[in-house]
């Protein structure tokens, strides 16, 4: 070998390219080395490394091909997508399951999950630092937007995406994350740029976050990502920090104004309700009252038109009915002593007399405070009360039957 040559050194022995001569450490010689695995490789060949050589070694390279081969066969787990390369060029995109693909160096598969959500933010940044919350950063340049009617606002986005087809995430696109977080923040701004302050700092958040949804996978699809878009979340919403103040007591004034009208409202929707009512109430009244007025017109109408035409077929009758009712309507209620035609009050000439009458009925309904008998009472009695109720006359004993 080269340094094996003699050469001047320390003794004029030979030395080899580290300087020492032939006491020290000597390099392998690799003559030898190559010379020892040949007769090794004879004796274990049969033949001496004839035509059986040949053979043995044919049956070697084809197991070593079969186990080559076999190596491409992959699994894909359900959370997974197969992508299948060819010489570098994506040829197939295959399912949870057992697939063959060439093996390397030819062919090459990627299994990226196509279930885990990812994230991107959007005007912030949060992170953890040795394991502990590292707390929440604000990106400014990234948070503040141009409202509808001109107006900043300070807003906070986190968006969750997944992957829906592999191959067109990995060749499709370039960084895909970036690309994303870029999608996002240009699909918010341009719908809280189409929408005024107010309606998005009160009950446009959920109108909001779809249309920045609907906008961003139209964009997506548009690039061919296989990217999905799940959700859109605002984080904060809120005026920029310098004039949060004076936009707190605006809102408070809003809220105010918004609760003295709700409160004018109810008294409103109280009152009314009431007021028609009672004005219903008297309608109703006033037709009743007017219905009964009509109706007792129109019977006294029609009971005078019958009594009308009674009185015309028969008008004796109808008078003395007439009178008799009359009589009874004035003197029902008065207590009355009835003394027939012709008879005196005292019976002298031979004339007849009248009876005295005892109001027996008023002394049963109203006792009298002191009894006295019978024969004092009737003594007393000479003369009927004028009080005592109606009755008929008795006739005197010389009165003829």
């Amino acid at each position: 070998m080269p340094w094996n040559t003699p050469g001047g050194g320390q003794g004029g022995g030979p030395q080899g390219p580290w300087g020492r001569g032939p006491s020290g450490p000597q390099p392998p010689d690799l003559d030898e080395l190559l010379r020892k695995s040949q007769e090794r490789m004879r004796r274990v060949l049969p033949g001496g490394g004839g035509a059986g050589s040949g053979r043995l070694i044919a049956v070697v390279a084809a197991v070593g091909l079969a186990i080559w081969l076999g190596t491409g066969f992959y699994r894909v787990q359900p959370d997974e997508q197969g992508v299948e390369l060819v010489f570098g060029r994506w040829v197939n995109t295959t399912t949870p399951g057992l697939h063959y693909n060439w093996p390397t160096p030819i062919g090459e598969v990627y299994k990226p999950a196509v279930t885990k959500v990812n994230r991107v933010e959007i005007g912030y940044r949060s992170g953890t630092d040795f394991g502990r919350a590292a707390g929440v950063r604000e990106v400014n340049a990234e948070s503040l937007m141009l409202t509808g009617d001109e107006n900043i606002i300070d807003i906070d986005v986190t968006v969750f995406w997944r992957i829906k087809d592999a191959g067109a995430y990995l060749f499709e696109i370039q960084r895909p994350d970036t690309t994303i977080k870029s999608v996002a923040e240009s699909a918010m701004r341009e719908t809280v740029g189409q929408t005024p302050l107010q309606f998005v700092l009160t009950e446009g958040r959920a109108r909001i976050e779809q249309q920045t949804r609907d906008l961003m996978q139209s964009v997506l699809d548009t690039y061919k990502s296989g990217v999905e878009v799940t959700q859109v979340q605002l984080q904060k919403v809120d005026p920029p920090q310098q004039v949060i103040d004076a936009f707190r007591d605006v809102q408070a004034a809003r809220a105010d104004q918004e609760r003295a009208q709700n409160e004018a409202e109810a008294y409103r929707n109280g009152i009314l309700p009431r007021a028609r009512g009672e004005a219903e109430r008297l309608v109703q009244e006033a037709q009743a009252y007017r219905e009964q007025v009509v109706a007792d017109a129109e019977g006294s109408a029609d009971r005078f038109t019958s009594i009308l035409t009674a009185y015309n077929n028969a008008k004796d009758i109808t008078a003395r009915r007439l009178y008799l009712e009359t009589m009874e309507d004035v003197l029902g209620g008065m207590s009355k002593i009835i003394i027939e035609p012709g008879v005196s009050g005292n019976g002298a000439g031979g004339g007849q007399s009248v009876v005295p009458y005892l109001p027996l009925d008023r002394l049963i309904r109203e006792p009298q405070p002191a009894a006295r008998d019978g024969a004092e009472a009737a003594g007393t009695s000479g003369y009927s009360s004028p009080a005592a109720p109606a009755s008929a006359p008795v006739p005197n004993s010389n009165q003829p039957r």
